[in-house]
This record gives C-alpha cells, sequence and structure tokens, in this order.
C-alpha cells in the first residue's frame, strides 16, 4: 500500500521480502558496472583470500535494498527522487546464495518549502538468512504528500 507524507513517523519499521543471490545476480552486476575485481569474478583466486570464495560487490547491496523496498508497495507512486545515500557501511560480505533482506526505520519526516513534497528520512538494515547485518546505512527519500498525488479535476 502507497504511503504518502502523512503516513510516515518516527519509529515505524518496515521489512522486505527477500531474495536470494545468484550467480547470474553476480554476472550481471559485474558485466554493467565493470566492477571486474578477481574476487568477484575469479572462482580460483577468491577460493584463496580470507573469504574461500567470491564475494558479491558492495553495491549490489546497496543496489538490491532499493528494489527490495520497491517490492513492499510502501513508496510505489509517492516516490519522487532519491536524495542521497550517507554513512553506508559494509559490516559483512555478500555471498552467492545468501537470502538479503532490507530493513527500513522510518527516523524523521519534514515538509519541505512547496508544500507539495516531504523528505523521509530512512535507515536502511541489510541482512542475510541468519539476521546478520551486512550493510546499513541512511537512504533519505523525497516523496509526496496526499495532497500533491491526487488528480486534479479540469472543469
Amino acid at each position: 500500500m502507497t504511503h504518502y507524507f502523512e503516513d510516515f513517523e518516527p519509529g515505524q519499521v518496515f521489512t522486505t521480502p527477500g531474495k536470494t543471490v545468484t550467480e547470474t545476480d553476480l554476472v550481471m552486476f559485474t558485466a554493467l558496472t565493470n566492477d571486474n575485481n578477481q574476487v568477484h569474478t575469479d572462482a580460483e583466486f577468491a577460493a584463496s583470500t580470507r573469504y574461500g570464495q567470491r564475494v558479491v560487490p558492495g553495491l549490489f547491496g546497496a543496489s538490491l535494498s532499493l528494489g527490495l523496498i520497491a517490492r513492499t508497495g510502501v513508496f510505489e507512486g509517492s516516490a519522487v527522487a532519491l536524495l542521497g545515500i550517507d554513512a553506508w557501511r559494509f559490516s559483512a560480505p555478500v555471498f552467492i546464495g545468501d537470502t538479503l533482506t532490507c530493513r527500513v526505520e522510518i527516523l524523521g519526516t519534514r515538509l519541505t518549502s512547496s508544500g507539495t513534497t516531504a523528505v523521509v528520512e530512512r535507515q536502511l538494515t541489510l541482512q542475510n538468512q541468519r539476521g546478520e547485518t551486512v550493510q546499513s546505512g541512511r537512504m533519505d527519500i523525497l516523496v509526496l504528500t496526499r495532497a500533491a498525488a491526487l488528480p486534479t479535476s479540469s472543469a
């Protein structure tokens, strides 16, 4: 269900459905971004690292977080723009086969001077299937007010 500015309040938490990371996800993301670091693309090399296997690129997790949030429908039709990514931390590696979910906590809201949009301050926490935080940080978003989202009628 779409949420507008008026529907958000500090302390609200939304948890996304999960997504299991596949080999295809890794291959497509590294191809798209040209992130060809051996720890991502070379199974033999990666086996000799501290991780013992290929690691999914860090920005895959940040990007996936947005996709997972979209699956909730909370911001569908109300989101105007992502305002930034702040204090993003990579706490643990993500591997092929991990199932990731994103926890979204609303930290605060404020109406913009236009009166038709508002900033929603969000803390995101990406977790694996063991409940371990793999990435976290702020991703604030600009959303519509309910009145701004209503279609205008012409007479």
